[in-house]
């Protein structure tokens, strides 16, 4: 863990050049939902990778929020029913979006004159998605948040939007 720096209970897959970090009570679903980030990211020849799992460091830099695993837990992760897996990761990565999952249903029509998907951490503004626990589509839901963070907005997003 960095010097003087918090762990968060969070996980992060880096897409690209970009980390979607995924935050959520324990058995919320964030580890199932960042091996599925990385098994889309193999189909469409993307490149994706585990930053960290369960627990991140989080340290403001230039205006951007950087995450980091913690040491111990660096290229593991849980999947439940088959335990702990070691798997190909990065050390670090540029949060790009963060992902709340909620127990109830979000908003249909979110308010982003209000923030509703805008999140600061650590002085750092982030496009934010609250995802329902219980959504039948999440992939398709964050890969649309990235292209609308990216100014992709008001289309749908396709394969070659998310390669890098």
């Amino acid at each position: 863990m960095a010097e003087g720096f918090a762990t968060h209970h969070a996980t992060a897959v880096l897409w690209g050049a970009r980390a979607i970090m995924l935050r959520g009570a324990s058995g919320s679903g964030k580890s199932r939902l960042a091996l599925e980030l990385l098994a889309e990211a193999r189909r469409i020849g993307t490149h994706a990778a585990l930053i960290g799992d369960d627990r991140l460091v989080l340290e403001a830099a230039s205006g951007r929020l950087v995450a980091r695993a913690v040491a111990p837990l660096a290229g593991r992760i849980e999947a439940r029913g088959l335990g702990i897996l070691a798997i190909a990761h990065e050390p670090a990565g540029v949060v790009g979006l963060v992902v709340d999952l909620v127990r109830d249903c979000p908003e249909r029509l979110p308010d982003r004159e209000k923030g509703d998907l805008v999140t600061t951490i650590a002085d750092v503004a982030l496009p934010r998605l609250p995802l329902w626990i219980e959504d039948a589509s999440p992939v398709v839901r964050i890969l649309a948040a990235l292209a609308d963070a990216d100014g992709k907005a008001g289309r749908i997003p396709h394969e070659h939007d998310f390669a890098t």
